[in-house]
This record gives structure tokens, C-alpha cells and sequence, in this order.
């Protein structure tokens, strides 16, 4: 056990500095990478994607596990076509039925390829490093469009001709161009994708977002020679998933819209322009259309079983049938292999699985859910990581050479890898950690269904709760652009897929980009629409603020945290457009939690967080994910970030509320830590003399090593104990002059282990009181009111309130919290003369 005296100097927080983890394909210059990444680029998967038709109507050519394949549309086997060290995706087949184009992607750039179907060999058609997708061949085979991020960053349609398996001169078909229209979700810069040609090779109709608010764009049609103008087809809301075919006649398209409902569905539409009609119908998603050279038919993807799914429909009579490779035929020789997760006493255990080659190739059980990790640290990854859940068994082909398992449970077990040879099975026994106290572990922030590539139920996010070993699980309903997919899923209780150890609840996420996003649990209903200040909509004006949204949450008995709040600290002096509202409903007690650990920077939410403690403000640490639970590319998995709660008793959402908004909790992606001084705990009230010394036990329990394990007493790093180990013990003493808080934290450098920037974790603070004077900083004071200086200014000069009744209802708000920060800047300023 490592023992410290600490000194009097404390050590600003801001010197903290900690190794990250990198964001893949950083060459993408556009915002909120977290939606494109699965909403649009290609991901893998264990099901087909990305189906196109050959020539004859007779195959079809899709993506499946990496790879390519080609299956008979009245057939049952599929034979893979490609293999490679990357993942090969959206082929297309050329018009002579001799080559596909398709996207491979190598973990650092998505390059366009060339496969020769008669002998077998791939070429590269682009090598420059961008992110090259959507291939398509003109009707001619002669010319190739496509999009590309080159040279801009920006997903722009191109065009080029090809000749002896090289491209020609690339064009551009639309110039690079920002819109003059407000975008939150999307980049200022325009883009132009999912192109299609009409069927006389002159024209290319794709989605354009020029001068659109909302959404990917709309429905454009464009010379192939780039001359002239964009001419609108259709002005509707898209997400990224429209991807307009032609059909071969040339009179109409097919494209996947959500229109009036939760889930895409195939649509026709005049290619003049006009009335879209619905071709398929359901609650689950049907996507990636495209028609067949005799325009009979329509291949589509699905995800109506879960996983991705290759289905046809027939045209004019509507029916559809469901194309399943039955058998797969792989190029080289395959083996079946089991692994198996126990516990201690042997019983299967749920768990998270990963199996990779020494090529760095992924592998899972043909009907598995693949999800990607949306960050990797270069110098150590080839790829990022690749994992699939499951109840405690796999299933699954791989090659015969040597693999490497890898088996994660969330922060309360180890990280375990095994080597595996010629081994035909494999079982892993994952103890678990033991650390202090008991304690119930929960995810207050999950989307369940969030536009992702499968369809998720309450039973299968039980499932992927359980597999991280959670006790409880929030799915905040929340808007997506039009869309709340899972608003018909909401209960006001717990979910009857509540087994298993797992407790399902329902919450809200209200969705104000202006005011800050806020959590609300525990309620009786939903808060609809559930968004304000959304430009050019019905919900432009800034009202109701986040004030007035936890007011109608308390009054149901609802709960309101504020969640991934900050990517860099706040600095209102400098930043002009501030108008995160946090500070005031702080103030007002109207925050129940805090997101300390989340979809944000670490630091500089602690950072915000620790001015606000400092205002004698008492604010306990949630946490929460924000993972979109159907996304196969996503920041996850469900659990990663995660609020330990003290136990009291059997779990209920009940007993779980009272103890995160008591404060006895600490949150983490990795680490587990905890804080004692003297007899107190997390959110605890120690009542002290001045000069006191405060003796602390601090200690952290790691499944990856955690580099420091710090005290912070009042915003600033009382002691730092340089652990470099999974589990330490440390313990110190404090002298209190004046009130304050304390709490514990632990940190580390990026680590492939834990999906997230860093390893991090912190405790709720333990509250010191002097001599019965509350806390006050002169210095976090002063921040407050120039935050709400920002606040007043932006609320006064807003054009888009509909009446001056919300404008004042807003200034009520900030004028209350400023008498508290202007109070507490004032007894600040009088106990620093009574100490002088």
C-alpha cells in the first residue's frame, strides 16, 4: 500500500495531459462521424449488404463478412469472390458481365477496386488515400461514378472514365460549396452521394444537401457533363440511406425513405418528379434498393430478422422473397471452432468475443451482430477492434492458421486473450474483479434503435446488457431528425425483458443542441416533440429551455442530468456563441446528475464540473454511452461508460435513483475507483474544524493499467500517486482550511481495451464543511457570470421566439441564477477579508 503525506501546493488540474486514442479515417473533414460512419459508409457484417444484379438478372453480387460473394437469386449457395487483408464492400457488376468495381477498405483509406471475374485478379482503380465509396458503372460500362472525399474531405459524387482497367481524368461532377443555411448535424460544406445513373448514360441523379437544414438532402438529377444546374426531383427529409436507383425504362426510381414512419421503406417515384408511393411496408428497415436489368425485380437489404438480410421484390406483384446463403463456399479451407465463456463455479457466462487471424482479419458466428470500434491507435492497430455478444457460446468458421481469442465483460472483469492453433474448441473462465463495497453498475444513456443497420428489441438489449456485465440500462427515447425510433417502445416501468439480472428502464433524451442535451429518468411520460431550436421548423424558438423541460420532468417524479456535456472546457470569455444552459440550471437545482463520465472529453467536463462544485454547488457523477445499440460501427459498446451506484438492498429503479442522486456512486469506462475520508464516502457530509486534517483511502481496482490515481480537493490535483499498475491502495492526508469537496480519480494513456479516448474514472465528491460555512470560489464564481453574461446577451438578440412571454420566461431563468453566482461571489470576497 502506497502512503503519501500531502504537501500543502496543489497542482492545477489543467496540467494533466494523457495519450489518445485516434478517430478512424480522420481524413473525413465533416462533424458527428458517429452517424456517417454507420449511416453511410460501408461497415461489416455477418449478413449480406450492398446487393447488385448482374447483367442477366440471374445472380446477384454482395458484401458479406469482409468479403465478396455471388449467389443465384433462385439459389442457396453463395461463393465468396475476394480475400484480402481489409474488408471489401459495394460492389457493383459491369454492364458485359466481366468485372465488379467495389470499395476495399484497409483500416486506414477506402480505395476503389477492380475485380476481374474470369481470372480472379483485383487491381486498384484509386490509391491516394481518401475514402473512395458508391461505385457505379454507366449503362455503357465505359465511365465509373462514385464518391469520394479527395482532395476536400467532403463527400462529393466524381466521374471518370475507364479504359484497360484504369481510370481516366476524375472529375467532379458538383463543385466543393458551403451553404449559406445554418447545419448542426452536418458540415457547413455540401455534399453529393448515392449516385445513380439514368439508363441513356446522360444524366446521374444523386442526394444533395445545398441549402438544407435538415437531413442529407434531397433527390437531384444533373447532367453527366456537370453542365448546368442540379435539377430537384424530390424535397423530402433523407438520412444518408436514400440511395435512388433508375429503373431500365428510365421512368421512375426507387430510393428508401422514412416518410410518416420510424423505419425505411422502399418507395417508387416518377423520375420527372411527383407523388412518392410506398413499394414495401414494416417496422424494421428496407434498404439499398436496386432494380434489375429487366426491371422486374428490386434487390434490397433488410433488417427485419435483426441482422442484415438480402431480399427481391417483384415489381408489379409485390411479393418478396428472401435470398439466403444456405451454404457457403469460401476460396481457401476453412475450420469450425467454439469458444466458450464461464464463470468461476463453470456456468456459461455472456460475454464479448473477438477473433482475429494473424492477418488481422475479424471472424464471427454467421448470424452475429458485428460491431466496430469508431476509434484505434495507429501505431498498434492495423484495423479497429471487431467484437460480437452472446449468452457464452460461439459458433463459427475460420481459416486453419493461428488465432488470437479475446474475451471482455465490461470493467468488472478482465480482459482475457488466449491463443488458438488447431484447437476445434476453446473455453474461457473470467473471474471476477473484486474491489470494495457492493455496488450495482448502469448505463443511463443507450438508444436502443438510432437509424442503425440492424433492428433492435428490449430482449436483445437485455442480452447485449448482460454480455457487459450491467444491472441496469437506460434507453432514452430521443429524436432522429424527423424520426423517434423508438417511441412506441416507451414504458413508464420496467421492460418485460427485464430477466436475467439485467433491469430495462425508459427515459428521455431532450434533444437541445442550443441548451445542451439533457437526460430524464423515471418518467411517467415522454416530453414531446422532445427538441427546441431546430432552424426552419415549428420548434425554432429556444423555449421551452431546459429549465422549463426539468421543471415538467420533476413534477412526474423524473430525474434530469445533463449528458455528454463538454468537448473542450468553457472559457466565456472567449467563446461568443455560448449557450449551454447548464450553469443556470445548476444553479436553480434543477441538475439531479451529471455526466461526468460520457460521448465527451473526460477532462473537460471534470473541469466545468469541478468550478460548478466549487460554487458550493452539490452535483453527483453519472455516466453514460450514448451508444446506438443497432449501429454495427458505433461508440460502445452499451456499458462502456457506466455510473457504479452504492447497493442498498435488492436492485430497483427506485433504489437505484436514490443512489445516484445522493452522490454514492463513481463513474468509469475502465477503472474502478473509490474515495473514503475518515468514516465518509462519496456523497457524504463531513463537518470538520479548521486546520483539520482530512485522512483519505483511496484506492482503484483496473482490468488495463491505469497510470495515475489522483485526489482532487477543491478543483485542483491535491495528490497524484503514480500507481502504473491495475490496482492500488493509497492513502494521505488533507489539511482543511476552508470548506470544499474531495474526490478521487484514475487515468490512463489510450489502450485498445477500452473503447474510448483514454481510460478514466472518477468518484462523486465527499462534501467538507469548516466551521458550518459552505463552500465558495471567488474564481468559479466570476466564470458563472460571465457564462450567463453570454447567456442573457444571446437570449436577448434570438429572433426565433415566438413570443416575448418566452423571452422572459428565459431571462427569469438567468437572472435567478445569477443572484445565486453574484451570492456566492460576494460571501467568497467577505471570507477572504475575514482571513486577512
Amino acid at each position: 500500500m502506497l502512503r503519501l503525506l500531502v504537501c500543502a501546493v496543489l497542482v492545477p488540474v489543467a496540467a494533466l495531459a494523457v495519450g489518445r486514442r485516434q478517430p478512424v479515417l480522420p481524413q473525413i473533414d465533416l462533424p458527428h462521424s458517429y452517424y456517417y460512419r454507420e449511416m453511410y459508409l460501408p461497415q461489416m457484417t455477418s449478413g449480406p449488404a450492398a446487393a447488385a444484379w448482374s447483367p442477366d438478372a440471374q445472380w446477384l453480387v454482395y458484401a458479406m463478412e469482409g468479403f465478396l460473394w455471388r449467389q443465384r437469386v433462385d439459389g442457396s449457395i453463395a461463393k465468396q469472390l475476394t480475400d484480402s487483408d481489409g474488408t471489401d464492400h459495394q460492389p457493383d457488376w459491369s454492364p458485359d458481365g466481366g468485372r465488379i468495381v467495389f470499395v476495399r477498405y484497409d483500416g486506414r483509406a477506402m480505395e476503389l477496386m477492380l475485380l476481374d471475374l474470369s481470372s480472379g485478379t483485383v487491381t486498384a482503380l484509386t490509391s491516394g488515400g481518401a475514402v473512395n465509396v458508391e461505385p457505379r458503372w454507366s449503362p455503357d460500362g465505359t465511365r465509373l461514378a462514385w464518391v469520394s472525399t479527395v482532395g476536400t474531405g467532403h463527400f462529393l459524387a466524381h466521374i471518370a472514365q475507364t479504359r484497360d482497367g484504369r481510370l481516366g481524368e476524375i472529375r467532379t461532377l458538383v463543385a466543393d460549396h458551403r451553404s449559406a443555411v445554418p447545419r448542426y448535424y452536418y458540415s457547413p460544406f455540401d455534399h453529393a452521394i448515392n449516385p445513380a445513373w439514368t439508363p441513356d448514360g446522360k444524366s446521374i441523379v444523386f442526394v444533395s444537401n445545398r441549402e438544407v437544414a435538415h437531413g442529407t438532402g434531397d433527390i437531384v438529377r444533373i447532367s453527366a457533363d456537370g453542365a448546368g444546374t442540379p435539377e430537384l426531383i424530390r424535397r423530402e427529409e433523407t438520412s444518408w440511406q436514400a440511395r435512388p436507383d433508375v429503373s431500365p425504362d428510365g421512368t421512375r426510381l426507387v430510393y428508401a425513405s422514412y416518410l410518416g414512419g420510424q423505419w425505411h421503406q422502399l418507395w417508387l417515384l416518377p423520375l420527372s418528379g411527383g407523388y412518392p408511393i410506398p413499394l414495401t411496408y414494416g417496422e424494421f428497415d428496407n434498404v439499398g434498393p436496386r432494380w434489375s436489368r429487366d426491371g422486374r425485380r428490386i434487390a434490397f437489404i433488410s433488417n427485419r430478422t435483426g441482422t442484415t438480410s438480402l431480399w427481391v421484390v417483384d415489381v408489379v406483384s409485390g411479393e418478396q422473397r428472401q435470398v439466403v446463403p444456405r451454404e457457403r463456399r469460401f476460396l481457401s479451407p476453412r475450420r469450425p471452432l467454439t469458444v466458450k465463456v464461464q464463470d468461476e463455479s463453470g456456468r456459461p457466462l455472456p460475454a464479448r468475443l473477438s477473433v482475429t487471424d494473424a492477418r488481422g482479419r475479424f471472424f464471427a458466428p454467421e448470424d452475429a451482430w458485428i460491431h466496430a470500434d469508431d476509434l484505434l491507435i495507429p501505431e498498434r492497430q492495423r484495423m479497429e477492434t471487431r467484437y460480437v455478444h452472446s449468452a457464452g457460446e460461439w459458433r463459427m468458421s475460420v481459416p486453419p492458421g493461428p488465432l488470437e481469442i479475446k474475451v471482455a465483460r465490461g470493467p468488472g472483469y478482465p480482459v482475457v486473450r488466449r491463443k488458438v492453433d488447431a484447437q476445434a474448441s476453446m473455453t474461457v473462465t473470467l473471474p471476477r474483479l473484486a474491489f470494495p463495497g457492493k455496488w450495482w453498475s448502469g448505463d443511463l444513456h443507450v438508444h436502443m434503435n438510432y437509424g442503425g443497420r440492424y433492428r433492435n428489441t428490449p430482449a436483445n438489449l437485455a442480452k447485449q446488457a448482460r454480455a457487459e456485465g450491467l444491472d441496469l440500462v437506460y434507453n432514452l427515447i430521443v429524436n432522429k431528425e424527423q424520426r423517434v425510433p423508438d417511441i412506441a417502445a416507451f414504458l413508464p416501468g420496467p421492460d418485460p425483458a427485464s430477466t436475467g439480472g439485467v433491469l430495462l428502464l425508459y427515459g428521455e433524451e431532450f434533444h437541445s443542441s442550443y441548451w445542451g442535451h439533457i437526460g430524464l429518468l423515471g418518467l411517467q411520460r415522454l416530453i414531446l416533440p422532445g427538441y427546441t431550436a431546430y432552424p426552419f421548423t415549428a420548434v425554432a424558438s429556444p423555449w421551452p429551455d431546459n429549465a422549463a423541460v426539468a421543471d415538467l420532468a420533476h413534477a412526474q417524479g423524473g430525474v434530469v442530468g445533463y449528458v455528454h456535456p463538454f468537448d473542450s472546457d468553457v472559457d466565456p470569455s472567449r467563446d461568443e456563441g455560448l449557450t449551454n444552459e447548464l450553469v443556470v440550471d445548476a444553479a436553480l437545482g434543477k441538475v439531479d446528475y451529471y455526466e461526468a463520465v460520457g460521448f465527451s472529453d473526460h477532462l473537460s467536463t471534470a473541469a466545468v464540473w469541478y468550478r460548478l462544485l466549487d460554487c458550493g454547488l452539490r452535483l453527483p457523477a453519472g455516466a453514460g454511452t450514448d451508444a446506438m445499440a443497432n449501429y454495427a460501427s458505433l461508440r460502445g459498446p452499451v456499458g462502456l461508460n457506466r455510473v457504479y451506484v452504492k447497493a442498498q438492498g435488492a436492485l430497483s429503479r427506485e433504489a437505484f435513483i436514490a443512489g445516484l442522486k445522493a452522490g454514492r456512486t463513481f463513474a468509469t469506462n475502465g477503472p474502478l475507483v473509490g474515495l473514503r475520508v475518515r468514516n465518509a464516502e462519496p456523497g457524504d457530509r463531513v463537518d470538520v474544524a479548521a486546520g483539520s486534517q482530512l485522512e483519505y483511502h483511496a484506492w482503484v481496482r483496473s482490468n488495463v493499467p491505469v497510470a495515475k490515481l489522483e485526489v482532487i480537493w477543491n478543483g485542483a490535483v491535491a495528490a497524484r500517486h503514480d500507481v502504473n499498475a491495475a490496482s492500488a491502495d493509497v492513502t494521505g492526508r488533507i489539511e482543511a482550511s476552508d470548506s470544499g469537496w474531495m474526490l478521487a480519480r484514475a487515468w490512463g494513456e489510450g489502450n485498445e481495451d477500452v473503447l474510448d479516448i483514454h481510460p478514466f474514472a472518477t468518484t462523486s465528491p465527499i462534501y467538507v464543511t469548516v466551521s458550518g460555512r459552505p463552500r465558495r470560489s471567488r474564481a468559479a464564481a466570476a466564470w458563472a457570470l460571465q457564462w450567463l453574461d453570454r447567456l442573457e446577451k444571446a437570449t436577448v438578440g434570438r429572433a426565433d421566439y415566438r413570443t416575448r412571454t418566452e423571452r422572459e420566461a428565459v431571462l427569469h431563468d438567468v437572472s435567478g441564477a445569477k443572484v445565486f453566482y453574484q451570492s456566492c461571489f460576494r460571501e467568497s470576497e467577505g471570507e477572504r477579508e475575514n482571513a486577512r
